[in-house]
């Protein structure tokens, strides 16, 4: 399993997570407060604009539409990082 940098635009520490843990888990191990609600990808309370990277998911269709998916949106609590990521609050 690979380990990536997560980072939170604005905060200057680094989180670590590997490829089968979610950004939300691997923020709030560090302590990085983020809003969640549902943790399924279905409510959108986590929505963040994924600045730098790329994610992937294990669920069919997490609760973004295309053109979100397209202008850089993604769901922290399902998104599994496949390289370094900057996100920032959306």
């Amino acid at each position: 399993m690979k380990t990536f940098r997560i980072r939170v635009d604005g905060q200057a520490a680094d989180v670590e997570a590997d490829s089968e843990t979610s950004l939300f888990a691997a923020m709030t191990r560090a302590g990085v407060a983020w809003p969640v609600s549902c943790r399924n990808g279905t409510c959108r309370t986590c929505i963040a604009r994924l600045l730098q990277g790329q994610v992937r998911y294990d669920i069919p269709w997490p609760g973004l539409s295309v053109e979100e998916k397209i202008e850089g949106y993604c769901l922290p609590c399902v998104a599994l990082p496949t390289s370094d990521v900057v996100i920032a609050q959306a």
